[in-house]
């Protein structure tokens, strides 16, 4: 790769821009003097500040999922300056190839996608079998050309948390670092309830982990906040439920302090993965050979039934076997109490 300095356009979602690490780190090892710039939702923002090969960090203004054509060719526009030799896209939709083509960066990389003939000028093709993850294409377009089809060997997303922000947040909070162990449980999935494991699964976990000397803290977004409250009553609030009371970067730095982390297939089981926690991750409608959590002793609980992966954010035959067939018990055994 010749690029000095590299624009990455980064995904909206939570777990595919710590997927997106992987690319990052990779472009570093292929040139370590590159610079790489990622302009991705400000949602995002705390992820990238966590991941030192990255040197900026660039909120996009639009709203998701409109095309403001104007607004992102002024922005485009306005970065033209900058000096970047390539864009990579990491989306693949129409508006993500505006900006690139107004700020005039004369390489710009990505997958064909819906309709980016001439926005793009290095379309690679996307092989699916043989690129069968979303980690493996990105990493893929941060490839030259040639090379692009033989992807190797794939450095796993590596978060470095902010210790001392946590420690501010537990003490604001009035709390003090805990010695005992910690079991983060992570029970939102955004995309559906096809993605989430039931709340009195969880609750029983938690019971389970509170009775046997283990502290249990929520995780969640605001969207969150219903389930997390759920699962606390049934522990007789025995658990500390963050759930929509941090920022994601305080959530980032309060996870770092878990010894095991439960999740859901969603943004904040790749945190956990990449802060290099043990993950048991659960997974429903969704595939685990897509986009499984990237550590070597991640624990993926999945049944593979004839209906999934079904990719609905409802069940379509109104049962949720996927997901409840998976016992609090069978989970629980992969808790070390000792």
């Amino acid at each position: 790769m010749s690029a000095e300095k590299i624009l990455i356009i980064g995904p909206s979602w939570v777990g595919d821009m710590v997927l997106a690490h992987s690319l990052f780190q990779a472009i570093k090892q292929q040139n370590p003097n590159v610079i790489i710039d990622v302009a991705a939702p400000v949602w995002t923002l705390p992820l990238l500040a966590r991941m030192p090969e990255i040197n900026k960090a660039i909120a996009l203004p639009f709203k998701h999922g409109q095309l403001a054509l104007l607004e992102r060719i002024r922005f485009g526009r306005s970065i033209k300056t900058q000096g970047y030799q390539q864009a990579i896209l990491l989306v693949n939709s129409f508006k993500s190839a505006i900006l690139p083509l107004a700020a005039g960066i004369p390489q710009r990389t990505g997958f064909l996608g819906e309709f980016r003939h001439g926005l793009l000028n290095d379309i690679r093709p996307l092989d699916k079998s043989n690129l069968p993850r979303t980690v493996d294409r990105f990493v893929a377009l941060g490839l030259d050309k040639e090379d692009a089809l033989d992807v190797p060997k794939i450095t796993n997303p590596k978060l470095v948390a902010d210790t001392s922000n946590a420690m501010h947040v537990l003490d604001t909070n009035g709390l003090q670092r805990p010695t005992q162990k910690i079991l983060g449980l992570c029970p939102g999935a955004e995309y559906g309830e096809a993605k989430r494991w039931p709340a009195e699964y969880y609750a029983e976990v938690a019971n389970t982990a509170l009775d046997n000397g283990w502290l249990v803290w929520l995780f969640g977004s605001d969207k969150d906040v219903q389930v997390t409250t759920a699962i606390n009553h049934t522990t007789q609030n025995r658990c500390l439920d963050w759930g929509g009371k941090t920022k994601l970067g305080d959530a980032i730095d309060l996870m770092s302090l878990c010894d095991t982390i439960i999740s859901n297939d969603s943004g904040l089981m790749h945190v956990a993965a990449a802060l290099d926690k043990k993950v048991i991750a659960i997974y429903g409608s969704s595939d685990p050979h897509h986009t499984p959590p990237m550590h070597p002793y991640a624990v993926v609980e999945y049944l593979g039934l004839n209906c999934s992966p079904c990719f609905k954010r409802e069940c379509p035959l109104g049962h949720l076997n996927c997901l409840k067939q998976i016992t609090p018990t069978k989970v629980t055994s992969h808790l070390n109490f000792q």
